[in-house]
Order: structure tokens, then sequence, then C-alpha cells
């Protein structure tokens, strides 16, 4: 997996992503522009290194480039989420940790996303943002545990 995208080169993709077409140095730095002081020639050097990188792909136009995302966000979001989860020396406990980080919003996501990968008795087995937690002993298969039980 490429390294993770640094804020300038994140601020510049999220703009690529966003539009979802080829963009050129001056459209990214005009809306760079909005929040931040910045220089074409920074802008112009990002989407290079990123092309470097392999983020993007770039394409003539003139005696500039058009530069689109080779990936979408939702890919990057996935892969930093996989780098990170292979790092770890007990990944189901990672996993649970990484739920219990979660909000309701995101543990509803999860669902939806189980659902369409594994099908809906899969994703019903993972508990309810509000549920309690099941009693020990009962059976909860949607439930990861680590050593101490938790």
């Amino acid at each position: 997996m490429p390294r993770p995208l640094g804020e300038l080169e994140d601020a510049v993709m999220t703009r690529v992503w966003k539009w979802n077409r080829p963009v050129t140095v001056r459209e990214v730095l005009e809306d760079l522009q909005q929040e931040r002081s910045i220089a074409y020639t920074t802008v112009m050097t990002v989407l290079d290194n990123l092309h470097q990188k392999g983020w993007v792909r770039r394409e003539a136009e003139g005696r500039a480039y058009r530069y689109e995302a080779v990936s979408t966000r939702a890919a990057y979001a996935a892969a930093l989420m996989n780098d990170a989860w292979s790092q770890s020396d007990n990944p189901a406990a990672a996993l649970v940790a990484f739920f219990g980080m979660m909000s309701d919003e995101q543990r509803q996501a999860l669902r939806d996303a189980v659902r369409i990968v594994q099908g809906p008795e899969i994703a019903d087995s993972i508990p309810d943002p509000g549920q309690e937690n099941p009693e020990p002993g009962e059976e909860n298969p949607g439930a990861a545990q680590d050593a101490d039980g938790r």
C-alpha cells in the first residue's frame, strides 16, 4: 500500500475525488486559496508527487496537465484500515477496540457494509448501537472477544 497522504496531499486529493473528473493545477489552486495562501508551483509539485506515487494519472493538455484520481477515497480509506489492521499482533483484539471507538452511525454503516458483502443474516448478528451487551454465556455470534472475555 502506498504511504498515507500528507496534509497537503490529502487536501489536493480531496478535491480531485470530490470533483470526480480530470482537473488542472489552476482549478485546485483556486479552490485551495479559499482556505489558505498557497503558490501555483506548490500545487503543481504536489500533483506531480501524487502522480509519481500512483495516486493520480495525468494527460497533457496544451502546456499543462489534467489530473485524475486512480482510485476512490473509499478505496484509499480501506487500504489504510487494512494496513493498520495487518500490523496488529492480535487482529481480533484490534477489531474489538476499533468497533468500541465507533459511533452509532459508524456501526450502522458497518452493518450495511456487511449486509452488502455477506448477506443480511450476518449483518443482523452485529449488535444494534443502543443494544446492551448480552449476559455472560448468552450467545452473540456477532461479537468478538479477546482473552479477557471483552
